[in-house]
């Protein structure tokens, strides 16, 4: 019985890893947005499986390495292949199965790939830095992959400019170097130990309360707004550290 106790946060662990997979599929047929659909799913599973292994006052190597096997699939590979189908099509106005010609160029789309790589850095580092037990250091994977997932559900005539090759090329560059930069990002759990009204804890509530607004107001384009808020909060949180 303990046995199946034990394992119950490596089976929400495996859900995770596969959902991951099921958008790495999705992404390579072009349906982007039930590939980004299966990242969300993901991190709701992802955040579950820390959630259910605290419940049941269980802590495992073998859960932690799993967990960052997971990630890496799930909010490195997936999020790297979307991006790059993303930008395929915004480059050859079509998607990559229907068009494997020679006169098919793969850059800048291949620029995508950072998020995998640079994604692989961080889950590496993040198992051996006894730093991030409370908070992070660096952008964590699940938050670059939502920022990512959510660009296929975005209103394009609204937000122009994730239509922009030349934009989201940049974004493709840009937003994976948070993943490995040595800037502290604050966790979104709350700690039992800290008072509620600690700066932290007004950091985080704030981000949610602007959070929520914002997806009211626009929908799945309010993700990579929220990733930048939480980017500057964190930002403000260091400032006032010094």
């Amino acid at each position: 019985m303990y046995k199946i106790k034990e394992n119950i946060p490596n089976f929400i662990t495996l859900a995770n890893l596969t959902c991951g997979l099921f958008a790495i599929i999705f992404a390579f047929q072009g349906s982007l947005s039930y590939a980004s659909l299966c990242i969300f799913l993901g991190a709701f599973f992802d955040f579950f499986d820390g959630l259910t292994a605290r419940c049941l006052k269980l802590n495992s190597e073998f859960g932690k390495q799993l967990d960052s096997m997971a990630d890496m699939v799930t909010f490195g590979v997936a999020p790297g292949f979307i991006l790059f189908h993303f930008i395929f099509y915004l480059q050859n106005n079509i998607i990559l199965r229907h068009s494997m010609q020679e006169n098919s160029f793969f850059f800048p789309a291949s620029i995508a790939l950072l998020t995998p790589v640079l994604s692989a850095y961080r889950l590496a580092n993040f198992n051996i830095d006894n730093r991030q037990s409370n908070s992070f250091v660096g952008m964590p994977t699940p938050v670059l992959a939502i920022f990512i997932a959510a660009i296929p559900h975005i209103d394009f005539d609204q937000f122009p400019m994730f239509a922009d090759i030349q934009f989201v090329t940049i974004l493709a560059i840009i937003m994976p170097l948070f993943l490995i930069l040595d800037i502290p990002v604050f966790s979104l759990k709350f700690d039992k130990q800290e008072s509620i009204n600690s700066k932290v804890n007004l950091l985080r509530i704030t981000l949610i309360i602007i959070s929520i607004i914002f997806f009211f107001v626009f929908k799945f384009a309010a993700f990579p707004f929220i990733v930048i808020l939480y980017l500057i909060l964190s930002l403000i949180n260091n400032l006032y550290k010094l």
